[in-house]
């Protein structure tokens, strides 16, 4: 049997306190390789004791996962070297760890009680109940959380942060310039939220790039895009040309490769690249962010094209108050959240394995269990 990870270690030597109903833990059997595409394999599941209240330390919690998320930016733990200084390599045999958020049901500390919802930064174990220090556990309001626990990991999450402070950050949207703004993976978490958000903030016309007719629908009819580009099965310059008739102001890109290359070919004077993500590479050994092609690199010094990598934990300052605005635009009604849910932690690795091939509409979460 493989060994666990050592911060969860306990969680296999505690007494099951759920009486016929054991534990389940998700572990990294295996690496795709950095230019390879990952596949359920890479995962395996064991069973393991469900830790005890009783055993609990002073300044622990016990935890049930309620969801889970799975990203395109979990792909970088899967390498030996993550190539982000703000992640670390998953190790063969521990515990897989990323986002997720439960309920407490057990606390030795006073700032945790039974009940309150929590979650934690890219360090929540896959594991269906486990034992945590609690401070580094994140206490989140009831109110917001408590209806749809989901949202704390999509609008009113990273993602919704990522989305809204993006587009204020990097956007340099201005309800009175009529700006055009497209976004690739636009039917994606981030991308979807992004649209949205770009509508509230003023753009005048808002387009989607995504891989299917049923998400290209999904953005016109649902989220209220101008219009929507499959590129599986159109030619999206020729779509562009036709969809942004002056040109695109501002390009939300969370894909790279040759489909940011043909957007910004068509970007205007002084327009902007909000830098997100690169999806495109993700399974590619190259740096990040990845080289672009000279044609590329000579129209955004020609046309004055800010592309300036853009990672949302830079700016923690400003969660407080974004987090505010995201609460509000959904009781609001401006923001819609879809979710590609997937049911057990045991299923996991597979969500990953088809959020990463495009098998989700907005954002793909594992249910691990009710409150």
């Amino acid at each position: 049997m493989p060994k666990s990870n050592s911060e969860f270690d306990r969680s296999k030597l505690l007494v099951g306190s759920v009486i016929g109903e054991m534990n389940k833990r998700v572990y990294l059997k295996s690496r795709p390789g950095v230019n390879g595409e990952p596949t359920d394999d890479n995962f395996c599941v064991e069973d393991c004791e469900t830790p005890s209240a009783d055993t609990l330390q002073d300044g622990e919690a016990l935890v049930k996962t309620l969801y889970l998320s799975v990203d395109p930016a979990f792909r970088c733990c899967l390498n030996e070297d993550t190539g982000a200084e703000y992640l670390t390599p998953l190790q063969i045999g521990n515990t897989v760890h990323w986002l997720g958020i439960g309920v407490v049901t057990a606390s030795k500390d006073k700032e945790l009680d039974q009940g309150d919802f929590v979650t934690s930064n890219f360090d929540w174990p896959w594991m269906k109940v486990f034992v945590k220090a609690a401070n580094q556990l994140k206490k989140l309001p009831k109110d917001g959380v408590q209806e749809r626990p989901s949202l704390a990991l999509s609008a009113l999450g990273v993602t919704g942060l990522t989305a809204y402070l993006g587009i204020k950050v990097k956007g340099h949207v201005s309800p009175a310039a009529n700006q055009t703004m497209v976004i690739s993976a636009a039917a994606g978490s981030t991308g979807s939220l992004a649209g949205q958000i770009a509508r509230a903030e003023g753009c005048k016309c808002v387009v989607g790039i995504c891989g299917s007719d049923e998400k290209c629908a999904y953005l016109t009819s649902q989220l209220g895009f101008d219009a929507a580009i499959n590129y599986k099965t159109e030619d999206v310059s020729s779509r562009l040309r036709e969809t942004c008739p002056r040109g695109i102001d501002v390009y939300f890109d969370n894909v790279g490769g040759d489909i940011s290359d043909k957007v910004i070919q068509q970007m205007n004077q002084d327009s902007h690249v909000i830098l997100c993500g690169q999806i495109a590479v993700y399974n590619k050994d190259v740096p990040y962010p990845p080289p672009i092609p000279a044609s590329t690199q000579e129209t955004l010094a020609q046309r004055n094209i800010t592309r300036d990598r853009f990672l949302v934990l830079n700016y923690s300052d400003q969660f407080d108050d974004a987090l505010q605005t995201l609460a509000g635009m959904l009781q609001q009604g401006k923001l819609q959240v879809r979710e590609t849910v997937m049911e057990g932690v045991e299923n996991a690795g597979k969500a990953f394995v088809s959020m990463m091939k495009g098998g989700n509409i907005g954002k793909q979460v594992v249910k691990v269990a009710d409150m």
